[in-house]
Parts: structure tokens; C-alpha cells; sequence
């Protein structure tokens, strides 16, 4: 059994059963009793947990991605370390991956890639706009509600995994079948590798099937970076040509050939989705284009297998479009000759560099050209060094918020101060936005509770202050300090007004106890509170008395609460006959003789002594009672009987 299965961490998340295990965290199902929802928890893995450098980076990016809000992101609720455990609270999200559907369900309808593409589509401009890449994008971080909602899980935590394993592909089996040509280069990247990726799911859910296949991690990512994967439609005819068209743009290689952002990928979409006849702006001839163009590796042409694969799917395709087709074969062919030729000369110019830069002989080490530190400087101060400016070649990358740096100041750079440099290599460096500034919104009429939850997720502390108040709901949010509209920055605090309601007079509870309840009733309702219906119980108080009042007498509770009452009700008495046996005594003429039950005349008679035996019939309630015989008024039998 799990070691963290019962325990509780920051004495809040009930850490419950495992749903999940991915190469550096477990997923589990906890119970948040703060707030009374099930989330789901990722707890960093002890090998990670030990690097105290993996650790921090872990939080100030998982903390970044906190702040995404967005219906097609699985959200973040909280970022925390208790104890030795470093961990990630997320919404818990009933459903399953898009690796399981497509497992279940196989290549899947246009329509249906179409629906699920535009939710993936405006989840990335989302984070792209934040600045934040995912660099991960594959079915498995892709979930599927039942409403057909698809949430993408994961964001920003593949980029740790990224940086810890950049020199260890095959560690990445279950990501490089989605890799972009840029990462499997090890080369900068920036939103458009998402993109790449998403094309490549895109191109799973159309067919079925992956683009490359290999027998390791290492073979499939060259073969992301070398070679062209198949059209679609040679596997399934009937894909529409405008969304064979996004998924293959998607899939460029070249990225000045790939769509730019994520929001220009979605408006394809869109226009595919009103009009299926949509013309999209790409060529297949692009991606043969960018082999010549833009990498240096050999590119790898189908072997003559798929070759004949391909024939197969496509003999039914009209004559023009086979030639079509011919044609770009014999481009990769000329393509594969040149590549051969850029092998030989990538073989002599490393055996020059080995020469001539590493020195393996001994001699004197050649001078390297190196990264300066840009840490701190701004692009405007860099162009007017002639020192940096003339010799290295440095763009600007990503501009994203810090709370410390000046706005406009280089924050980070790759490759890092001091690292050895290629001929012609360039130098990204991430400028600063300064403290991201967030506009407060009106939360006024909310129930405190969610506002809490959106003001956690933007990385803003809340206060609550309760108040009396006519107006409100109970629970809702009067008005906020600051006031909607004011501009704040992570960290900062904002103290939640809520109402509890309108202000309640007291009064104070009458003692009602042994009255009737009719009077009862009007005692309550003249203090200002409110009778209940009565409940009658069987008692031996006097009956239609009350016997029991639900709040005692002389507390002071609000006005019109409610007050329950207990009525006394005798029970009918269960009647019992019982038969007296006596002689008349003797006497000269009639005798008079009445028989009582506890002193009540039940009989009453003349008889003579003549007479001899007599039998009287009596009845009183079950018990014990006094049995009186008087004859001419003369006691001659008392005694108790039982009835």
C-alpha cells in the first residue's frame, strides 16, 4: 500500500487512493476539507524531491501556471511542500485521456477531431498568451469528459521534465512520437513546438496511427527532424482536404511555415467548421521544402515497403494527383542526394573541429568564442556595445513577467554566461515584463467560497469579513477592498465583505411549561417567536398541558425562531369487570345493600335474608381498588380487589 494513502498534508488535503503514475510524480485523489471538494494531488517523486534546484523551479513554474484560468485547462488550485513532500493540488477531472478514446474508438470521425481540436486550439492560445509553452502535448495529457469538454493537463510541467532529461531522449518514449523537430534538435523553441505536436495528435485522431514509428525514442525523433510523414488521407481517403491541410501545416518542419500561434490554428478551424470547402493557405511541396532549406541532418525517404503501402492506398486516386505524387518522390530522392553529400561534409568539418578546436594532441587550446553574461542589460544598452552587438548574434525571445526585474531588463539567456558558442550561433535572451498586474474583478453577489478559488488561481491572498446586511444573500460577497477594477499584482491581498444576513433582533423564551396550549401558542407568538405544530405524547400531566418547550425558558435567541412544543395526552383508561359474591345477612324484613368501588355506589338494592347468596357485577380501570359492602347501612365487608 501507498505510504501517503490516510495521510493528510498542511492538515487539509486527506490524501486518499492512487489514480495516476508518470515518470516523475504519483497522481492521487485526495479530500480538500477546507472548502469540502475531492481534487487531485501530483506529489513530486523522492528522486526529484532531493534536487533542491528540480525542487524550486518545480514550484515557481507550477505556481505560474496557477494563474492560467481557462474552461479547456485543467486548473490549478495550489502549489505546496509538507514536510519533505513537494506537491501540486489540480481540479480532479472524471473522465479519461484522449490516448484511452483513441484506443477504444480508433481512427475517429472529422467532425468529431474538429470538435475536440478547437477546445486543444483555444486551451494553447490561452497559456501562449500568458507566456507559458507546454512542450508536452500529447493524448495522454489530454482529458475527455463525458460532455465531450476536453481539459489539457499538465501545463508547465513538462518543461521541468524537459530541462532534466534533454540529454536522455529515450527516457521520453511516451512524448518523442509527438516531439517537435526543434526539441529533438535540442534547439530553442517557443510556442510553434506545441503546435508541431498538436498537429501530430491531430494526425493520430484522423487515422489511428502515428506519423513515424521506431524501434527506440532515438530513431523516431530523427525522424521527426528528417524525414515527411504521409498524408493522412493515404490511410483514410475521406478526410476532408481543409483538415488534412491544418494537420499537416500544424506538422511543418519549417517554421516560418508552421502556423504562428495557436489562435491563427484555431481560426482554420473555425472556417473549416462553417464551410468544409475552406481553402486553407499550404502546400505539401512545404514540408519537402524544408529539407533542403533548413536542417542538416540526412532526410529520410519511405522504404520501399511503405512505398508500396502507399501505392496500394492510392491506386484509386485520379492519374493528375498520382503524378502529383510521383513528383515529390523524386524531389526526396534528389533531396536524399544532397543530404548524403551534407553528411560527408558535416564528417570533415567535425574531424577539422576535432582537430583543430579540442586538440586532442596536446598543444595549445584554440580561443572559444563564449556567451557573455547579458544578466541585467537591456536590448537598447546591447546595440550600443559595439563589443556584443558586432560579434554575437542575439534575438529576443519570450517577454514574461517578474516581480524583481525592470521592466524591459534581460532576465534570462540561452545558451547560459560562459558556454561555449557555434559559429553563428544565436543567443536568446527573455526580456521582462515587470510584476504582472492583474485587474480586479467584480465579484460582488458571489458566493464567497469560488471567489477565494479565483482570486487563489490568480496568486492573490483574500480575507473575509462577515456583516449584517438587508440586501445580500447569506454567504455573498458585499464589495471588496480594493473595489473591482483596481489594478494588483501576485501577492497581493484583498479582504472579501460578506454578508450573514440581515441584522436579527433577540428575544428572550416565555416559560410556557403546564400551560394549555392555546395559551402557550400566544405566549410564543407574543414574545416574537414562531410555535411549531405540537407534538401530543402520552402523559400522566393533566391533559392538553404542556410538558416540554425545545429551547428552554429565558434564553435570548433570534426573532421568529422556531420553538417546538410537547402536549400531554392521558391515555383512555383500559376498563376491567370483576363480579362480588356475598350473603345477605339475616334480618327480620328487607335488608338495604349497596356495594361501592373506592367510595362510588355501583349497586344498590333491597333484598330479604331469604334471599341467601348474591352475585353483583362491578367494572373499574385495570388496577387495584377498595371493594365497600354495606347492608342497612352496615359495613360488612371491605377489602382491596384486584380488577
Amino acid at each position: 500500500m501507498d505510504k501517503l494513502i490516510g495521510k493528510m498534508l498542511d492538515n487539509r488535503y486527506e490524501i486518499l487512493e492512487v489514480i495516476g503514475t508518470g515518470g516523475m510524480a504519483v497522481v492521487y485523489k485526495a479530500k480538500c476539507h477546507r472548502l469540502n471538494r475531492y481534487v487531485a494531488i501530483k506529489v513530486l517523486k523522492e528522486e526529484y524531491a532531493q534536487d533542491e534546484e528540480f525542487r524550486q523551479r518545480f514550484h515557481d513554474e507550477s505556481q505560474s501556471v496557477a494563474m492560467l484560468s481557462h474552461p479547456n485547462i485543467v486548473a490549478v488550485y495550489d502549489v505546496s511542500r509538507s514536510g519533505n513532500i513537494d506537491y501540486i493540488v489540480m481540479e480532479l477531472i472524471e473522465g479519461i485521456t484522449l490516448k484511452e478514446y483513441l484506443a477504444r474508438r480508433g481512427p475517429l470521425s472529422w467532425q468529431e477531431v474538429t470538435f475536440f481540436s478547437m477546445q486543444i486550439a483555444k486551451a494553447l492560445d490561452h497559456a501562449h498568451s500568458r507566456g507559458i509553452i507546454h512542450r508536452d502535448i500529447k493524448p495522454q495529457n489530454i482529458m475527455l469528459l463525458r460532455d465531450g469538454t476536453v481539459k489539457v493537463a499538465d501545463f508547465g510541467i513538462a518543461r521541468h521534465m524537459a530541462q532534466q532529461k534533454t540529454d536522455n531522449i529515450s527516457e521520453a518514449i511516451g512524448s518523442v512520437h509527438y516531439v517537435s523537430p526543434e526539441q529533438a534538435r535540442g534547439s530553442h523553441i517557443d510556442n510553434r513546438a506545441d503546435l508541431y505536436s498538436f498537429g501530430v495528435v491531430m494526425y493520430e485522431m484522423l487515422t489511428g496511427r502515428l506519423p513515424f514509428e521506431g524501434d527506440s525514442a532515438i530513431s523516431v525523433a530523427v525522424q521527426h527532424i528528417n524525414s515527411i510523414p504521409l498524408p493522412p488521407s493515404d490511410y483514410v481517403p475521406d478526410i476532408p482536404p481543409a483538415l488534412e491541410a491544418i494537420t499537416m501545416k500544424a506538422m511543418s518542419p519549417s517554421l516560418t511555415r508552421r502556423y504562428a500561434s495557436a489562435a491563427q490554428m484555431y481560426a482554420d478551424l473555425e472556417h473549416f467548421k462553417d464551410d468544409p470547402s475552406f481553402k486553407v493557405e499550404f502546400s505539401p511541396d512545404d514540408t519537402a521544402a524544408y529539407a533542403e532549406q533548413e536542417i542538416d541532418a540526412t532526410r529520410k525517404i519511405a522504404n520501399p515497403g511503405e512505398v508500396r503501402e502507399s501505392a496500394h492506398h492510392t491506386g484509386s486516386r485520379r492519374p493528375h494527383e498520382r503524378e502529383e505524387r510521383d513528383e515529390r518522390r523524386s524531389s526526396v530522392k534528389t533531396t536524399l542526394i544532397f543530404s548524403i553529400i551534407s553528411v560527408g561534409i558535416f564528417i570533415i568539418g567535425a574531424i577539422y573541429f576535432a582537430i583543430s578546436v579540442i586538440n586532442p594532441f596536446g598543444g595549445d587550446e584554440a580561443e572559444v568564442l563564449r556567451a557573455p553574461s547579458l544578466i541585467g542589460r537591456t536590448m537598447e544598452d546591447l546595440q550600443q556595445d559595439p563589443e556584443i552587438w558586432d560579434v554575437y548574434d542575439i534575438q529576443e525571445g519570450q517577454q514574461v513577467y517578474d516581480e524583481t526585474a525592470p521592466v524591459g531588463s534581460i532576465i534570462d539567456q540561452d545558451p547560459q554566461a560562459g558556454r561555449p558558442l557555434d559559429e553563428g550561433q544565436t543567443i536568446v535572451v527573455s526580456i521582462s515584463r515587470g510584476p504582472q498586474t492583474i485587474t480586479l474583478e467584480d465579484y460582488v453577489d458571489m458566493e464567497y467560497r469560488q471567489v477565494e478559488v479565483a482570486l487563489n488561481r490568480l496568486g492573490i491572498q483574500s480575507e473575509v469579513v462577515q456583516e449584517t446586511n438587508e440586501e445580500v444573500a447569506v454567504d455573498n460577497v458585499i464589495r471588496t477592498v480594493p473595489a473591482a477594477g483596481a489594478e494588483l499584482s501576485a501577492g497581493d491581498s484583498v479582504v472579501l465583505y460578506v454578508s450573514k444576513g440581515p441584522d436579527v433582533k433577540q428575544v428572550v423564551v416565555p416559560n410556557v411549561l403546564t400551560k394549555m396550549l392555546a395559551e402557550a401558542e400566544a405566549e410564543l407568538r407574543a414574545a416574537g417567536l414562531n410555535p411549531a405544530q405540537a407534538t401530543y405524547v402520552d402523559s400522566d400531566e393533566p391533559d392538553g398541558t404542556v410538558v416540554f418547550q425545545s429551547i428552554p425558558a429565558n434564553s435570548t435567541v433570534d426573532e421568529n425562531t422556531t420553538v417546538e412544543l410537547h402536549v400531554s395526552r392521558n391515555p383512555e383508561p383500559v376498563m376491567k369487570n370483576k363480579t362480588i359474591t356475598f350473603s345477605i345477612i339475616p334480618a327480620e324484613g328487607e335488608v338495604q345493600v349497596e356495594v361501592r368501588v373506592d367510595g362510588t355506589v355501583q349497586y344498590s338494592s333491597v333484598h330479604l335474608t331469604e334471599d341467601g347468596e348474591i352475585l353483583v357485577p362491578l367494572v373499574a380501570e385495570e388496577g387495584t381498588h377498595t371493594v365497600t359492602i354495606l347492608q342497612n347501612g352496615q359495613t360488612t365487608y371491605e377489602a382491596d380487589e384486584v380488577f
